[in-house]
């Protein structure tokens, strides 16, 4: 495995090398923190599933072209995350404006599953995910985001096209789910990495993207780097699943929408939009694009999320 692995990382170099694209360490000034960036390359692969497990949000599956980007290699932990939330030098508000860090959580929305350092950060909405996004930029300079749709199934796939669900054992050696977490989610990078060095794709905590969800997206899909803007709070779309599912449910092409149940026992008024009361099943990872936008562009994107 480790020498398979070894190959597949460094046919992600070879066919980038050209532009000095390749995986590294992200610094994050002020702590301690070092992300672990994997370069993924600009590439095709066909989006949805044609398994009998899909849905028909899964469909129909299509050609889809991706720029090349950086991936965090695993999910953001509560020691990466905390570095954000412990800056002295943001200013706690109520409000998402500007950069600011987290209000406190009301109880512990980890459910006593733990708080570990290397354990992922959970119950985080899709805002506070984006916020810790611009974090990052204002502590390194350059522009962080979560994943696309489109992205993160390209990375989640890692050049395949099978549903690891169909194989049962090596489902348990790359993922947490129903049938081996215990209910529970588990510190990251404690099972096997896909073939593209990422762990935790499937299981433990699904994870945010950028899209507005839709359930026919596929049918009007763009054909190079797609994306759905967002319209509304609700649906956004989350992938990969988590400690809670099944494994019919873990897999590379499944579209899980947000609900406003995942919020439902906040008792802030109006909810709090950092955290999930009842999404104790979510996280995200970070992405880094190859080519980065305009200072201007930046602005204007997070303005568009963070609103």
């Amino acid at each position: 495995m480790r020498v398979i692995l070894f190959v597949a990382l460094i046919c992600l170099r070879v066919k980038v090398c050209g532009q000095s694209f390749q995986t590294y360490e992200q610094q994050v000034s002020g702590s301690n923190i070092k992300l672990t960036m994997i370069a993924v390359p600009a590439g095709k692969f066909s989006i949805g599933s044609k398994s009998i497990l899909a849905d028909a949000d899964e469909t129909p599956v299509k050609e889809v072209s991706v720029s090349a980007f950086w991936m965090a290699e695993h999910e953001i932990t509560f020691a990466e995350w905390d570095a954000f939330f412990k800056d002295i030098n943001l200013p706690q508000s109520k409000n998402i404006d500007g950069v600011t860090r987290p209000t406190p959580q009301y109880t512990d929305l980890t459910w006593g599953m733990g708080r570990e350092p290397n354990k992922p950060a959970n119950s985080m909405s899709q805002q506070a995910a984006i916020m810790y996004c611009k974090w990052l930029y204002s502590k390194t300079g350059i522009f962080f985001r979560l994943p696309t749709e489109a992205e993160w199934e390209y990375a989640c796939k890692a050049g395949g096209q099978d549903e690891l669900s169909f194989d049962a054992e090596q489902l348990k050696q790359q993922a947490y789910y129903a049938g081996n977490s215990g209910g529970k989610f588990h510190d990251v990078k404690s099972l096997k990495p896909n073939a593209w060095g990422f762990y935790d794709m499937l299981g433990n905590l699904s994870e945010w993207t950028l899209d507005q969800y839709a359930p026919n997206y596929y049918q009007t899909l763009a054909p190079a780097d797609p994306v759905t803007a967002p319209a509304s709070k609700y649906p956004r779309t989350v992938r990969g699943g988590s400690y809670q599912d099944k494994a019919s449910e873990v897999r590379c092409s499944n579209r899980i929408p947000s609900d406003a149940k995942w919020n439902q026992r906040d008792p802030q008024i109006p909810k709090s939009r950092w955290w999930l009361t009842d999404g104790m099943f979510v996280g995200f990872r970070v992405v880094r694009p190859l080519k980065q936008p305009s200072a201007s562009e930046v602005e204007a994107f997070y303005a568009q999320y963070l609103k």
